[in-house]
């Protein structure tokens, strides 16, 4: 082989390496600013100790924060927004003794509350996650409602059913995040 076709060889196999390593530094920005994942190893943990699909805790904190936690009109706090209310539940079920509502800004915490809250509605719902989502956005007891008349109708609820305008576009989203996160960050969110 003569030295210009190596030197050919050697020039195209080094833009197609520049170009690859190009691509996937804009493919990672891209994931980033588009749908955005932070404190995959809280989520990973949280996950596993919950039995949990990490995807879904993403999902939900892409809803309810992209990641950005800050206090929202209604008082919720963190990457899970929850409402200290809600929290000072979740430790009376889960025998925290020591929570402060100020403990919600830290993202271990407000995660480990946040998957206790969304473990316990999939067993309130028998691990339907489209009511477990609806009821961590709407309120357990308008989703309790919700389902209780669909079933005297003879029906399911279903996601077109859900009254809340609000609430329907949130499972919506959660539910479409879900997908796109486990598709997005398999090896991030140890779901490979």
């Amino acid at each position: 082989m003569s030295r210009r076709a190596l030197g050919t060889i050697l020039g195209l196999t080094a833009a197609a390496l520049l170009a690859a390593i190009v691509v996937s530094g804009l493919n990672q920005a891209e994931r980033s600013r588009g749908l955005p994942l932070s404190h995959a190893s809280i989520i990973r943990r949280q996950a596993a100790e919950k039995h949990l699909d990490p995807a879904l805790i993403a999902a939900v904190i892409y809803a309810e924060s992209k990641f950005e936690p800050r206090p929202s009109s209604a008082g919720a706090e963190g990457l899970m927004q929850i409402l200290p209310a809600t929290a000072y539940y979740v430790a009376h079920l889960s025998g925290g003794s020591t929570f402060t509502a100020s403990d919600l800004a830290k993202p271990d915490i407000n995660v480990a509350y946040g998957s206790y809250y969304l473990r316990y509605l999939l067993d309130h719902y028998d691990g339907d996650e489209m009511l477990a989502v609806a009821a961590y956005n709407g309120g357990l007891g308008n989703v309790d409602r919700w389902r209780s008349q669909a079933q005297a109708e003879g029906k399911a609820l279903t996601i077109a059913a859900i009254p809340f305008p609000e609430t329907r576009e949130y499972v919506q989203r959660v539910l479409s995040a879900q997908r796109l996160y486990r598709y997005t960050y398999p090896h991030e969110l140890g779901i490979e």
